[in-house]
């Protein structure tokens, strides 16, 4: 059974940080590429990085460009999402999912198969 499940997210002062973990299983993790996303509430679900699974190159929303990185441990089967210098707007569940096969990295939600449940990063002060 394919799952994705995210943790790490929590409340946060601007300008703080927070890493977000998508933990997975029933699948080989090496095999894909993957995607954070997010949902502020009333807005549309947008994408915020990437991860290929061919060479690690990464792929960045030009909103969070230079303060978020993505990154994988093939051998913990887990995708990393540090998240610095935070700001208010960046408030919202954020989510992780699997590109499809033979799909690449990118923001289009139709190249994604698979998604975790969600995490609640709210930055306040």
């Amino acid at each position: 059974q394919v799952q994705l499940v995210e943790s790490g997210g929590g409340l946060v002062q601007p300008g703080g940080s927070l890493r977000l973990s998508c933990a997975a299983s029933g699948f080989t993790l090496d095999y894909y590429a993957y995607g954070w996303f997010r949902q502020a509430p009333g807005k549309e679900r947008e994408g915020v990085a990437c991860i290929s699974n061919t060479d690690d190159s990464t792929y960045y929303a030009d909103s969070v460009k230079g303060r978020f990185v993505v990154s994988r441990d093939n051998a913990k089967t887990t995708v990393y999402l540090q998240m610095n210098s935070l700001k208010p707007g960046d408030t919202a569940v954020y989510y992780c999912a699997r590109v499809r096969p033979l799909f690449r990295c990118g923001f289009s939600q139709r190249a994604y198969d698979y998604w975790g449940q969600g995490t609640q990063v709210t930055v306040s002060s």
